[in-house]
């Protein structure tokens, strides 16, 4: 029944991931054409776009928010290691434990202080397009739900009830297999 349960969360976090995957390319093309369109606009025909640079400034806002999930899923944010590789392995598995609790906390108080600030600035407006100041800070909850979600993941060692590998397609999986293959066929030669 649990795994049923923990199944079942993964593939409406998996779901929802892809779909930022996409919105994540979707809002970068958005960016360089309303910023493409500004300049075009300022330089060629004399007047500026005024919601432009805000639009602009808000989809960035909300990347940066979404990339920060997204590296904690795949690994990517940076680390320094120079001293923890000369730890004993105790001593680096206990590191790594803290270190996934610090991500998890650090989820947890995006999602709490997100939504306070979004409740605080529903009553403002932003100056140029006049939509709500709480549009800004839309991604820091949803953010913040995925680095909880990812950083769990990692701290309770659930990763063999994540239905799918993110971003592989079928085609991809069947390469990776194929070449896996052909190695160890190889190494069974030599």
């Amino acid at each position: 029944m649990v795994k049923k349960v923990v199944y079942g969360v993964s593939a409406v976090f998996d779901f929802i991931y892809k779909l930022l995957l996409e919105y994540s390319k979707l809002v970068l093309l958005a960016i360089v054409f309303i910023v493409s369109a500004q300049v075009i606009s300022r330089k060629f025909l004399g007047s500026s776009i005024q919601w432009s640079e805000e639009v602009a400034r808000l989809l960035m806002v909300w990347m940066a928010f979404v990339s920060m999930a997204i590296g904690i899923q795949k690994g990517l944010h940076v680390s320094i290691e120079l001293f923890f590789n000369k730890f004993p392995a105790p001593m680096r598995k206990v590191l790594t434990k803290v270190n996934e609790f610090v991500m998890c906390s650090c989820g947890l108080v995006m999602i709490v202080y997100g939504m306070q600030l979004i409740n605080s600035t529903k009553t403002s407006t932003l100056s140029a397009t006049q939509w709500p100041s709480s549009t800004l800070y839309l991604m820091i909850p949803v953010a913040g739900v995925f680095i909880l979600y990812f950083s769990a993941i990692e701290l309770f060692h659930l990763e063999a009830y994540i239905k799918t590998h993110f971003e592989e397609d079928e085609e991809v999986k069947v390469a990776i297999e194929q070449a896996n293959a052909e190695n160890t066929k190889e190494e069974g030669q030599l």
